[in-house]
């Protein structure tokens, strides 16, 4: 028999009280925890966040633990190259808060499309930490923020980074690729951009579902999000956006 869900990570069982919100210890805001959650990423200031109700006591007796731990230690692994990508990523935007929270978001969102519709996880995360990475220089330089532009900039900004940090040559190409196209989605159409494209979607649905109808910007998720999941989390994120 082919176990397909861990029964203490399928929600079918969870009480309200699995999902709940923890303080981050950096900077006060709001983190939102499940209860399978080991850790998550504070959207305010970037830090990662251990949950302070996981427990792994199903590790002792459990005869798949030794593939569940495996994955959390690949997890984490990726969690470390994850905050050296956003320190780079502050530094290049400095005290531009706004655009720093934006990229974080976009990251919290891709985890959690990456989590059900898998992908390379170093691309997807590299990839949400820098996709707008040129936007400051295309101000700069064409004193425009618009999508052409930073698609022109953002690559070269990214390659220096993630030479820096040792990434593989065909993983970085691959994030560089979606850097480079993550507007116009310009001959790309894998997995990991699909992720990213949707993620970015979804931090941006309120200036993109706004003024429309809940019928309009249903319809809107539904012909312009990428993934299934993206497409159900935008559902749930416009439904929310105007019932305000």
């Amino acid at each position: 028999m082919t176990l397909v869900k861990c029964p203490g990570q399928d929600p079918r069982f969870w009480k309200p009280e699995d999902i709940f919100d923890s303080p981050c210890p950096q900077c006060g805001e709001p983190v939102e925890f499940w209860k399978d959650d080991p850790r998550r990423r504070c959207t305010a200031c970037g830090r990662t966040v251990d949950n302070p109700r996981f427990d792994m006591g199903c590790a002792q007796w459990c005869k798949y633990a030794d593939a569940c731990l495996g994955h959390a230690r690949q997890e984490h692994e990726g969690e470390v190259l994850a905050e050296a990508l956003i320190r780079e990523m502050k530094a290049v935007f400095g005290d531009d808060a706004r655009r720093v929270r934006h990229a974080l978001e976009v990251l919290d969102h891709a985890e959690k499309i990456h989590a059900a519709e898998g992908g390379d996880p170093l691309v997807v995360k590299a990839a949400a930490v820098l996709h707008d990475i040129g936007i400051q220089e295309a101000e700069r330089k064409h004193g425009s923020a618009a999508g052409p532009f930073q698609e022109a900039e953002g690559p070269p900004i990214a390659q220096g980074i993630l030479e820096r940090l040792g990434v593989p040559a065909e993983a970085a190409d691959h994030i560089l690729r979606i850097v480079g196209s993550h507007h116009s989605a310009r001959d790309l159409d894998t997995l990991e951009f699909r992720i990213l494209w949707d993620a970015d979607r979804l931090a941006n649905a309120g200036e993109e579902c706004g003024g429309k109808t809940l019928e309009e910007a249903t319809a809107f998720v539904g012909r312009t999000y990428r993934t299934p999941t993206g497409r159900a989390l935008g559902r749930t994120a416009v439904i929310r956006l105007l019932a305000k």
